[in-house]
């Protein structure tokens, strides 16, 4: 089974062909293992952009910097199937097929 079957991608896809995300409308793809700067991610999520982050270590630990601020800001976020997922304000993840 693939790590993507069931993520509704086509979702978020379909809210930023309608504009509501109101950023920079795109999916970011990456690797959530601490290499990356934590303001990077925030600032991705703060311009309207969702993430999927595949998680290589500590989840808890590793998103401790960014996630806070995004829930704060009324952003999402997601463990699944070792990816996290965050969504920025507007942009609901949609877990009924789960």
């Amino acid at each position: 089974m693939s790590d993507f079957e069931g993520l509704d991608l086509q979702a978020v896809e379909d809210q930023m062909a309608d504009g509501e995300t109101g950023g920079s409308d795109r999916v970011v793809l990456g690797v959530l293992d601490g290499t990356t700067d934590e303001d990077e991610w925030l600032e991705i999520v703060e311009s309207g952009g969702a993430l999927v982050l595949n998680v290589d270590g500590d989840l808890n630990e590793l998103a401790a910097g960014f996630a806070r601020p995004v829930k704060e800001a009324g952003g999402e976020l997601m463990h699944f199937r070792g990816f996290l997922v965050v969504t920025p304000p507007g942009v609901s993840i949609d877990t009924d097929r789960l």
